[in-house]
């Protein structure tokens, strides 16, 4: 997407959306999902590994930030990173 503008919210992802995506991936990695990143087999914790997922931007996600009167904006995670 050349030429992307954020135009909701800050450049970056808030502590609040990256704990959102933390917590969101290890659920889904405890119950069994395959994982975007190679791993060491001797790692276990879903949370480490959903955070190496997002630093590694292996993760196909979208932020949807919204403004009080309706307007929204989907922006994927790699403009945020």
């Amino acid at each position: 997407m050349e030429g992307f503008e954020i135009r909701i919210g800050p450049p970056k992802l808030t502590r609040f959306e990256r704990a959102r995506i933390i917590g969101a991936r290890s659920l889904q990695l405890a119950m069994g999902a395959p994982f975007f990143v190679p791993i060491d087999e001797a790692t276990k914790d879903p949370i480490f590994l959903a955070m190496s997922e997002l630093a590694s931007e292996a993760l196909p996600l979208s932020i949807r930030r919204s403004l009080p009167n309706g307007e929204y904006q989907d922006i994927p995670i790699r403009y945020l990173l």
